[in-house]
């Protein structure tokens, strides 16, 4: 059985922030962790861009899992984001 690793916060509890794309740029949405650099992801629908940044999530915390990086945790006073 895999446990899940306590360092790492649950995708629900990242802020994230969710735009619209315009149609020029093919439209739908786009979600980006303010508080994980380089994690984004996109869909046609809100829920479909959703869905992909969670896969988004979890890889970029297994690559930084994987590269020995640490993952800040909501409210850790490192985290230069603003609270949610």
């Amino acid at each position: 059985m895999t446990r899940a690793n306590p360092n790492i916060p649950a995708f629900e509890k990242k802020p994230i922030e969710i735009a619209s794309l315009p149609a020029e740029e093919g439209g739908g949405f786009v979600v980006t962790f303010p508080d994980l650099p380089g994690c984004a992801a996109d869909g046609a629908t809100e829920d479909g861009a959703i869905a992909q940044a969670r896969s988004a999530f979890h890889a970029w915390t297994a690559s930084m899992i994987g590269d020995g990086m640490p993952i800040l945790l909501p409210g850790n006073p490192l985290d230069s984001s603003p609270p949610a």
